[in-house]
């Protein structure tokens, strides 16, 4: 006990020798800065969503752009911190930020970029506007998403005179009061969007003599009157309540180049200045019923602002949109095709009347007492129709199109005529004016046609004859049947075919030999078997998805091996069995893209089951018959030496004196006697070892 004691008290008397050594280290470790898991790559430093809580105290040589953004700093104080002097960019968006002190901003003379979206500004923006003023070269600055209200975020700009581009997006403006950008006037860009902007009081614009781009979408403005900003360049209005634009009456030009006046609630095509470079107007989205000269609108419309009472309704085309090359009047209230008004758009190449209420297109025409002169044509390359209820399009109408490329007319009633190669007309008297069959033959441009979704359930032969199309959508047309001579005319030009969601049988699909086709969609039908007019195609992409394909033809495989790229097979009964054409598709390197999702049927005595394909199932089928055959084989063959085995034994037992003779022999000699030939007598074992 007393050793025990002894030994305690020296390994005691050793920890109290150590202590003094231990504690220093530790502190000196506790001392030691850790390492910030900001990456550098001078001139930036970016420590964007590390978890900082403070900003860092001091920066390398030449930063010059420092990014902060998603972290948890509260405030930026007024401690000195080297190398903040030479930045020129700071991000810090998305983070807790209150309070910006001016002793900190005075540290940042050379800053030109400031953002500071996505923060809480709106607690203590009257200090943090005082700091502001220190922000002199400041020329981009974010306060968007800060909750500021109008008030509050005039006064953080009240003096960035050098400022040129402003996002206050995403706050709770609810009205930009005059001279708000009063201390801005070199200002470019405004992002004023997704506020609750009702009013723009007049003058609020005055002084940005240089504005070009504007954008107050999503906010709540219900009438635009005396627009007078002619050096804007971009002007967003979308998704507000505009029911009325008008613009002013001045003589000096509008450099307007693109508009947004989507999802509002405008009646009337908009009544835009004459002198303008306007090239987009996007009118998508709205209530306009009728560009037609005279139209009136419903009697529940009243005229809730002064500016209506003296608003042109006639609804001509302006001439001063002999710029616009794209015009989108998609989902509005459109009853007619009206080509008179597109006259005036020389320049226009792409325009989309989708979802809107169009019905026939020959009414504009013969409302005027005679059909269109032959010199009377539209520059458009690109048409979008789709979503309507056009049952024909008279003869004359791509003849009035004839730059056109890419035409979109899905969801109609249209019904292809047919073509034998007559006049401009074709033979059959169904393409005739007043016919109930629109013309798609002989239109020479055209490289791009979709009829998805027109009811068509039978396509009428040489349909396309002398219409070089590269792409051709037939799809959502519930038992269409496609004879081979209805895609005649196509075999050298028709690169990608979708026949998607017909419910075709394997004889309604019959395709002729179409050599330059890429891209075929075959899914969604009831195929038991690929069309055999595709083994000429040098098919790239290929999807057969919910079919009836118990596998992949093999001589389509071979003809594709060098070209196909990828298929997608889920949804066919393939069989678990047979599954060398999957094999052959892996080997030459095709991507298989829903691999996961296709499944394999096997039977199991009198049950079916299914399997993914991936899992490996092949060792579920039965053995085949070659097999069983073999295996008979080799039981046949063993039985066979079996037997000539035992038939040897029993040959070899019937010599077996002579035999034993031959052994013994090698102990003695047997005497020869000629004379007699009796067999010897049988001598004791014992003479025998004595010789």
């Amino acid at each position: 006990m007393l050793f025990f004691g002894h030994r305690l008290a020296e390994r005691g008397c050793l920890l109290l020798w150590l202590l003094p050594a231990v504690l220093p280290a530790q502190s000196n470790w506790e001392a030691r800065p850790r390492s910030t898991p900001c990456q550098q790559s001078p001139p930036k430093v970016s420590c964007k969503g590390v978890g900082l809580r403070k900003f860092p105290k001091e920066l390398g040589q030449g930063v010059k752009h420092l990014e902060l953004s998603h972290n948890f700093i509260q405030n930026l104080s007024g401690s000195y911190r080297p190398g903040f002097g030479q930045l020129e960019s700071l991000d810090v968006r998305f983070n807790q930020l209150e309070a910006v002190s001016d002793a900190a901003l005075a540290q940042l003379p050379r800053l030109r970029s400031l953002l500071l979206g996505s923060n809480r500004l709106d607690r203590n923006y009257v200090a943090n506007g005082r700091a502001f003023r220190l922000l002199r070269n400041i020329e981009l600055l974010d306060l968007a998403a800060n909750n500021l209200q109008s008030h509050m975020a005039a006064w953080y700009i009240r003096n960035l005179t050098g400022l040129r581009v402003l996002d206050l997006s995403g706050n709770k403006m609810t009205r930009l009061p005059a001279g708000i950008f009063r201390s801005t006037p070199r200002l470019r860009e405004l992002d004023l969007s997704d506020n609750y902007v009702m009013e723009i009081e007049e003058g609020a614009f005055e002084a940005l003599e240089g504005l070009e781009v504007v954008n107050l979408a999503l906010n709540s403005l219900h009438c635009i009157s005396g627009f007078s900003l002619t050096q804007l360049r971009v002007l967003n209005l979308s998704h507000n309540a505009l029911e009325l634009f008008v613009s002013g009456e001045g003589a000096e030009p509008y450099l307007l180049r693109v508009l947004d006046l989507s999802h509002n609630r405008l009646l009337y095509f908009p009544e835009l200045p004459r002198a303008h470079y306007l090239t987009h107007l996007n009118l998508s989205n709205n209530l306009i019923a009728s560009l037609l000269p005279g139209s009136r609108q419903p009697r529940e419309f009243a005229l809730r602002y002064e500016e209506m009472v003296t608003f042109n309704r006639t609804s001509r085309a302006p001439a001063g949109l002999v710029r616009v090359a794209h015009l989108d009047l998609s989902n509005n209230r459109l009853q007619l095709f009206p080509f008179t008004f597109f006259h005036g758009l020389g320049s226009l190449h792409t325009l989309s009347l989708a979802m809107n209420c169009l019905q026939d297109v020959a009414g504009e025409s013969l409302a005027a007492g005679a059909e269109l002169p032959a010199r009377a044509t539209l520059a458009v390359r690109a048409l979008d129709l789709h979503s309507n209820a056009i049952h024909v399009l008279p003869p004359w109408f791509f003849h009035s199109l004839p730059q056109l490329e890419t035409i979109d007319l899905g969801s109609n009633s249209l019904q292809p005529c047919e073509s034998r190669g007559g006049d401009q007309w074709g033979d059959s008297g169904m393409a005739a004016p007043g016919g109930t069959c629109t013309p798609f033959y002989n239109v020479p441009r055209l490289k791009h046609l979709s009829l998805c979704r027109n009811n068509i359930t039978r396509l009428q032969p040489y349909a396309f004859n002398q219409t070089s199309l590269l792409s051709l959508d037939l799809s959502g047309n519930k038992d269409l049947s496609v004879p081979k001579e209805a895609l005649a005319g196509l075999e050298f030009s028709l690169q990608k075919l979708s026949l998607r969601g017909n419910q075709m049988g394997d004889s309604r699909a019959e395709l002729p030999c179409l050599a330059a086709l890429q891209v075929l969609d075959i899914s969604g039908n009831n195929l038991s078997l690929l069309p055999p007019g595709l083994s000429c195609s040098r098919l790239e992409s290929l999807d057969v998805r919910d079919n009836n394909l118990p596998a992949l033809a093999q001589p389509a495989l071979a003809s594709w091996s060098r070209s196909l790229k990828d298929v997608s097979i889920a949804g066919n009964p393939f069989s678990c069995c047979s599954l060398a054409w999957l094999d052959e598709l892996r080997a030459a390197g095709v991507g298989v893209r829903d691999l996961d999702e296709a499944l394999c049927a096997y039977r199991d005595e009198s049950r079916n089951f299914s399997a993914k394909i991936t899992s490996s199932p092949r060792w579920l089928c039965p053995r085949p018959k070659a097999t069983s055959s073999l295996a008979l084989l080799v039981v046949a063959m063993s039985l066979f030496f079996l037997s000539a085995g035992a038939c040897c034994l029993l040959k070899k037992g019937q010599k077996s004196p002579r035999c034993a003779g031959l052994r013994s022999s090698r102990v003695g000699v047997t005497p020869h006697h000629p004379q007699r030939e009796e067999p010897a007598e049988e001598k004791p074992a014992d003479s025998i070892t004595k010789v």
